[in-house]
């Protein structure tokens, strides 16, 4: 049984964040701490990036096929790519995106990347909470078309770690898990890595913590990569688990990779919230999701 009201939910959920996250990076680093720390919404409009780009490749697939089927999933990263390049991936992708592209092995590209490790960049988690809400009545296959959705583009463990950790957290959220449960039901099915350490962290710090100091512990994904990304962002939605709006102005507060960290927050929460309570000002400067996503319900 999948649940594609909760997914849909999710994903409106993870654009915005992803949107909102993005229009920080134009302001220089004096104006975006004071415009956070005031909350003052940056005008419109918001466009949204690579991480909702692949969400959106994700869905498709789940769509047609009911599951991840990991050759639709190269095909489809990969011709979202051609068709708009310039949604701020990262350089690695660039790479991956147009070999894939060309017609070459997605599984030899992917595992060829970093001198053979593969990527452990935090793209794989960025883009997963809408499966998790998908099939968040079985954890087992969250945690299975999860790794299966991370190893098309990043063959590293941490990666597919932080994949299925986002993908637990979404499911989690669904089923109506309080906040202060989440992190350690999410540490349950998480590979151990470096990101299942960092999550312990995590899971230590009260939601009442500031993000900031937080984030100086365990990170916000000025790495870019899936242990300094994911237990962070985890952290934050289960620290406004039932309020997307005020989780995703605690996510954004310290920096960081603040398109990643949002869009991951915003697909967590907003699959157990949708976007109710969310201002108009803030839909109405969020790019839109193509018609067909944002009715998949």
């Amino acid at each position: 049984m999948v649940n594609r009201t909760a997914a849909t939910s999710s994903m409106r959920g993870l654009a915005l964040g992803d949107a909102f996250g993005e229009t920080w990076f134009f302001h220089a680093a004096d104006v975006l701490d004071q415009a956070l720390a005031e909350r003052r919404l940056p005008p419109g409009p918001w466009p949204w990036t690579d991480d909702t780009a692949m969400a959106l490749s994700i869905m498709q697939t789940l769509l047609r096929y009911g599951h991840i089927d990991q050759d639709a999933l190269a095909t489809a990263f990969a011709q979202s790519y051609e068709q708009d390049p310039n949604r701020s991936y990262g350089p690695s992708m660039h790479r991956v995106l147009r070999a894939i592209g060309a017609g070459e092995d997605w599984a030899t590209v992917t595992r060829a990347s970093f001198d053979g490790m593969g990527s452990w960049g935090n793209g794989a988690a960025m883009r997963v909470a809408p499966l998790g809400a998908w099939f968040a009545d079985d954890l087992d296959t969250v945690v299975t078309e999860a790794a299966r959705s991370a190893e098309v583009t990043h063959a590293h463990p941490e990666a597919v770690a932080g994949a299925v950790a986002v993908a637990v957290a979404a499911a989690l959220s669904v089923t109506g898990v309080p906040g202060g449960e989440l992190l350690e039901e999410v540490l349950a099915r998480t590979p151990d890595s470096e990101v299942a350490s960092r999550l312990r962290r995590a899971a230590r710090l009260p939601p009442t913590a500031d993000p900031r100091h937080v984030a100086g512990m365990i990170g916000c994904g000025r790495e870019i990569s899936a242990p300094d990304t994911v237990p962070y962002a985890i952290w934050c939605a289960a620290a406004g688990l039932d309020d997307l709006t005020a989780a995703l102005w605690t996510t954004a507060l310290p920096g960081g990779d603040i398109d990643t960290t949002c869009a991951i927050v915003g697909g967590i929460v907003a699959a157990r919230t949708g976007l109710a309570g969310v201002p108009t000002d803030w839909l109405d400067a969020c790019e839109p999701l193509p018609g067909w996503a944002d009715q998949a319900d």
